[in-house]
Protein backbone atom coordinates (compact mmCIF):
# COMPACT_ATOMS: atom_id res chain seq x y z
CA UNK A 1 0.00 0.00 0.00
CA UNK A 2 1.68 3.53 -0.85
CA UNK A 3 2.58 6.02 1.54
CA UNK A 4 -0.59 8.50 1.20
CA UNK A 5 2.05 11.50 2.89
CA UNK A 6 4.22 11.08 0.26
CA UNK A 7 2.95 14.04 -2.11
CA UNK A 8 4.64 13.37 -6.26
CA UNK A 9 6.60 16.99 -6.14
CA UNK A 10 8.46 15.27 -2.80
CA UNK A 11 9.87 12.73 -5.42
CA UNK A 12 11.04 15.76 -7.39
CA UNK A 13 14.10 15.93 -9.43
CA UNK A 14 13.90 13.07 -10.89
CA UNK A 15 16.97 11.58 -11.94
CA UNK A 16 17.16 11.33 -16.14
CA UNK A 17 17.25 7.45 -15.74
CA UNK A 18 14.04 7.14 -13.67
CA UNK A 19 12.26 10.21 -15.87
CA UNK A 20 13.03 8.16 -19.17
CA UNK A 21 11.37 4.83 -17.80
CA UNK A 22 8.89 6.44 -16.13
CA UNK A 23 8.06 8.42 -20.00
CA UNK A 24 8.67 4.67 -21.38
CA UNK A 25 6.25 2.95 -19.48
CA UNK A 26 3.62 5.34 -19.71
CA UNK A 27 2.02 3.66 -22.70
CA UNK A 28 1.55 0.44 -21.30
CA UNK A 29 3.85 -2.26 -19.51
CA UNK A 30 7.03 -3.42 -21.11
CA UNK A 31 9.69 -5.85 -20.11
CA UNK A 32 13.13 -4.45 -18.94
CA UNK A 33 15.05 -4.94 -22.98
CA UNK A 34 11.97 -3.24 -24.50
CA UNK A 35 12.59 -0.49 -22.04
CA UNK A 36 16.10 0.23 -23.01
CA UNK A 37 14.90 -0.09 -26.77
CA UNK A 38 12.40 2.87 -25.98
CA UNK A 39 14.58 5.28 -23.74
CA UNK A 40 16.89 5.19 -27.26
CA UNK A 41 14.38 5.94 -29.54
CA UNK A 42 12.61 8.58 -27.68
CA UNK A 43 16.24 10.42 -27.12
CA UNK A 44 17.23 9.40 -30.51
CA UNK A 45 20.17 7.42 -29.39
CA UNK A 46 22.11 10.25 -27.10
CA UNK A 47 21.11 8.21 -24.13
CA UNK A 48 21.46 4.57 -24.16
CA UNK A 49 20.88 2.95 -21.08
CA UNK A 50 22.95 -0.25 -20.01
CA UNK A 51 21.81 -2.73 -18.55
CA UNK A 52 22.94 -2.54 -14.45
CA UNK A 53 21.12 1.30 -14.71
CA UNK A 54 18.08 -0.26 -16.14
CA UNK A 55 18.03 -2.70 -13.47
CA UNK A 56 19.42 -0.90 -10.16
CA UNK A 57 17.15 1.68 -11.36
CA UNK A 58 13.92 -0.42 -11.76
CA UNK A 59 14.37 -1.90 -8.20
CA UNK A 60 14.44 1.50 -6.79
CA UNK A 61 11.77 2.83 -8.59
CA UNK A 62 9.48 -0.25 -7.49
CA UNK A 63 10.85 0.66 -3.80
CA UNK A 64 9.31 3.61 -4.28
CA UNK A 65 5.87 2.15 -5.32
CA UNK A 66 6.56 4.57 -8.90
CA UNK A 67 6.34 1.08 -10.98
CA UNK A 68 5.19 -2.19 -10.15
CA UNK A 69 5.84 -5.42 -11.81
CA UNK A 70 2.53 -7.34 -13.61
CA UNK A 71 2.07 -10.54 -13.09
CA UNK A 72 -0.28 -11.14 -16.80
CA UNK A 73 2.04 -12.57 -19.39
CA UNK A 74 1.84 -12.84 -23.10
CA UNK A 75 1.08 -15.98 -24.83
CA UNK A 76 4.52 -18.40 -23.56
CA UNK A 77 5.21 -19.28 -27.35
CA UNK A 78 5.67 -15.39 -28.02
CA UNK A 79 7.36 -14.91 -25.13
CA UNK A 80 10.50 -15.16 -22.93
CA UNK A 81 9.46 -16.99 -19.59
CA UNK A 82 12.40 -15.06 -18.07
CA UNK A 83 11.66 -11.37 -18.30
CA UNK A 84 9.97 -9.48 -16.33
CA UNK A 85 6.96 -6.51 -17.28
CA UNK A 86 6.48 -3.54 -15.57
CA UNK A 87 3.96 -0.66 -15.25
CA UNK A 88 3.61 2.60 -13.56
CA UNK A 89 1.78 2.79 -10.56
CA UNK A 90 -1.13 5.63 -10.20
CA UNK A 91 1.54 7.23 -8.14
CA UNK A 92 4.07 6.83 -10.52
CA UNK A 93 2.13 8.77 -12.67
CA UNK A 94 1.50 11.87 -10.53
CA UNK A 95 5.31 11.93 -10.20
CA UNK A 96 5.98 11.66 -13.99
CA UNK A 97 3.48 14.40 -14.61
CA UNK A 98 4.74 16.55 -11.64
CA UNK A 99 8.31 15.99 -13.04
CA UNK A 100 7.14 17.18 -16.46
CA UNK A 101 5.24 20.08 -15.42
CA UNK A 102 8.17 21.39 -13.31
CA UNK A 103 10.54 20.60 -16.71
CA UNK A 104 7.72 22.76 -18.74
CA UNK A 105 8.13 25.41 -16.61
CA UNK A 106 12.12 25.62 -16.41
CA UNK A 107 11.63 25.66 -20.83
CA UNK A 108 9.69 28.65 -19.83
CA UNK A 109 11.92 30.25 -18.33
CA UNK A 110 15.02 29.50 -20.74
CA UNK A 111 12.57 30.45 -23.59
CA UNK A 112 12.21 33.83 -21.67
CA UNK A 113 15.48 34.43 -21.45
CA UNK A 114 16.29 33.81 -24.97
CA UNK A 115 18.22 30.66 -24.28
CA UNK A 116 16.32 28.68 -26.55
CA UNK A 117 17.22 27.46 -30.42
CA UNK A 118 16.07 29.52 -33.11
CA UNK A 119 16.03 32.70 -31.52
CA UNK A 120 18.28 36.14 -31.68
CA UNK A 121 19.40 38.31 -29.13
Amino acid sequence: MPDTTLHPDDMLPLTPAVFHILLALADGEKHGYSIMREVSQITNGKIQMGPGTLYGTLKRMLEARLIEETHERPDPAMDDERRRYYRLTPFGERVAQAEANRLTLLLNVAHSKRLMGGTTA
